[in-house]
């Protein structure tokens, strides 16, 4: 059981940077798709790698773990691009 969490935390650990280029593209586009697809296989190679396996109760656990990952990610680009442009505005007004 232990295992599963290491690996959902690594898994939701991958997709931050994934999310965070999602977050940047237009829905649906060829980068949109990639964005979310990529990391797929390297989640299936840590399932491989670490002997989780196929077992039915791992699959919410390692969904919930991509998509929070993904969700994550478009957050902080959200959050960035937000404090960019209140220090921006900041340093017009000096």
């Amino acid at each position: 059981m232990k295992t599963l969490w290491i690996v959902a935390g690594t898994v939701l650990t991958l997709n931050l940077p994934f999310g965070y280029w999602r977050s940047q593209v237009k829905r649906f586009s060829t980068q949109w798709f990639l964005a979310v697809h990529i990391p797929v296989p390297f989640v299936i190679a840590l399932r491989i790698l670490s002997g989780l396996g196929w077992r039915f109760i791992t699959f919410p656990v390692m969904i919930g773990a991509f998509f929070t990952g993904q969700l994550l990610g478009g957050l902080i680009q959200h959050f960035y691009d937000k404090n960019r442009a209140l220090l921006k505005q900041k340093n017009d007004r000096t």
